[in-house]
């Protein structure tokens, strides 16, 4: 009789751990930290997430968990956009502005001033310069080349001037 127990109990366990596995998720969908911009910049990035394109470099609108005014993403793996984020550290660097850090440059694509970072983990980020709100695309490290990255800066520009105005945007 006591063997027979032992296996119901272990059977439940099984069904657990199961139905646990099942519920992970294999796919590439993204999450990502939400900004908490200011009131004005919130105004900003709300009217940024109206106009951005529903594909950006061939690859369908598909925003991240938690859903936000403040993220939007395309294809798998995904482009990520955050609007209204901090100022990065390196955009006020001397170094970056004298072209000494290889891996932080600043650049303008169709009108659209970027600092754009290589992370260690091969991903480039690219925030936006002289804009009154703080845009900052992500994209995979299958995006790296410098054709990929000019091209979806170059797509994400027209956004990006209808809706951030140019300016110095707040110091958080």
């Amino acid at each position: 009789m006591d063997i027979f127990r032992h296996r119901l109990i272990g059977l439940p366990a099984l069904a657990l751990l199961i139905s646990v596995a099942g519920c992970s998720s294999a796919d590439d969908s993204a999450t990502v930290a939400v900004p908490s911009p200011d009131a004005k910049t919130a105004g900003m990035c709300r009217e940024l997430h109206e106009v951005l394109p529903k594909k950006l470099d061939g690859r369908s609108r598909n925003d991240p968990g938690p859903r936000s005014a403040y993220t939007a993403g395309w294809g798998s793996p995904a482009i990520i956009l955050r609007c209204g984020v901090v100022r990065p550290p390196k955009m006020i660097d001397p170094e970056v502005a004298r072209g000494a850090d290889p891996n932080a440059i600043g650049g303008g694509v169709n009108g659209v001033d970027w600092l754009m970072e290589k992370q260690d983990d091969g991903t480039w980020r690219f925030t936006t310069a002289k804009r009154e709100a703080y845009v900052q695309l992500i994209l995979p490290k299958e995006l790296s080349g410098q054709a990929d990255s000019a091209r979806v800066l170059a797509e994400m520009a027209a956004s990006v001037k209808k809706a951030i105005p140019t300016g110095i945007a707040s110091m958080t």
